[in-house]
């Protein structure tokens, strides 16, 4: 068998060309690499705010996809997140920031996830929502407000200071302004099947976090055995430090 699999120098040559500009060696992968990223924003803000990160991973030879939950609903937000995974070419490493967490914790079942990354993001057990996972280590901002209609959102009065501490003030504003509310039915949905028991995962610690609690963070990555990163950063951790996060993505996809 070892013999049939030696090449002679001529065939060698032969196939240099080939070797040369082939996809995965013109990306930089590992031929046993997966190539699709499927990121998912979380609460209080939306897919735009993956933009550096997504831009060093197409950098770096990788596809990515973005989803944009409604944030009506858990169910809602996994029903989503599979559209897009159902749509990939091969296996994905998803990854979720903040509620987006849980998300990826319930859609993580899809078949085309190889791993998971939790990036200063919740990740719940079964019958755990966001709601009791924060209320058990409450983090150290301001409290939520609460809209007519059953949605949570930021004062934009304090959102550079719980949010975006380490974001420029202009971009804090905007963020502020643009946020997508986290309906109450969201927050307080319990998981189930969390994938990330029968799948690696990755995840980021933000130890200067005011949204989640750090600790809350470390417990919770403790429990799922997760390769984990600590980072001197905001709850926007993605934003603020998107060379580090993207970094561990694409060790998650090694």
């Amino acid at each position: 068998m070892a013999k049939s699999k030696l090449l002679s120098a001529a065939a060698i040559m032969a196939a240099g060309a080939a070797l040369a500009t082939s996809p995965a060696q013109a990306s930089g992968l590992k031929p046993s690499a997966v190539k699709n990223i499927v990121l998912v924003h979380g609460a209080f803000a939306d897919g735009s705010g993956w933009r550096a990160v997504s831009d060093i991973l197409t950098q770096d030879g990788y596809k990515v996809s973005i989803v944009q939950p409604p944030e009506t609903s858990l169910e809602d937000d996994i029903a989503a997140t599979n559209r897009v995974l159902d749509a990939q070419d091969g296996p994905a490493v998803l990854v979720g920031h903040s509620y987006g967490g849980a998300i990826i914790t319930g859609a993580g079942n899809n078949a085309h996830v190889k791993s998971l990354v939790y990036v200063a993001a919740f990740q719940p057990d079964t019958g755990e929502s966001i709601a009791s996972l924060g209320g058990g280590k409450p983090p150290a901002g301001s409290p939520l407000k609460p809209s007519a209609d059953g949605f949570l959102y930021i004062d934009p009065a304090v959102f550079h200071a719980d949010f975006a501490a380490d974001l420029p003030a202009a971009t804090a504003s905007f963020m502020a302004r643009s946020q997508v509310g986290l309906s109450v039915k969201a927050a307080t949905a319990g998981a189930t099947s969390p994938a990330w028991k029968t799948k690696p995962s990755f995840a980021v610690v933000a130890t200067q976090d005011r949204a989640i609690n750090p600790d809350l963070e470390r417990s919770m990555y403790q429990r799922s055995h997760a390769v984990v990163i600590e980072l001197p950063s905001s709850h926007a951790v993605y934003i603020s430090h998107p060379a580090e996060v993207a970094t561990l993505i694409e060790k998650a996809a090694q």
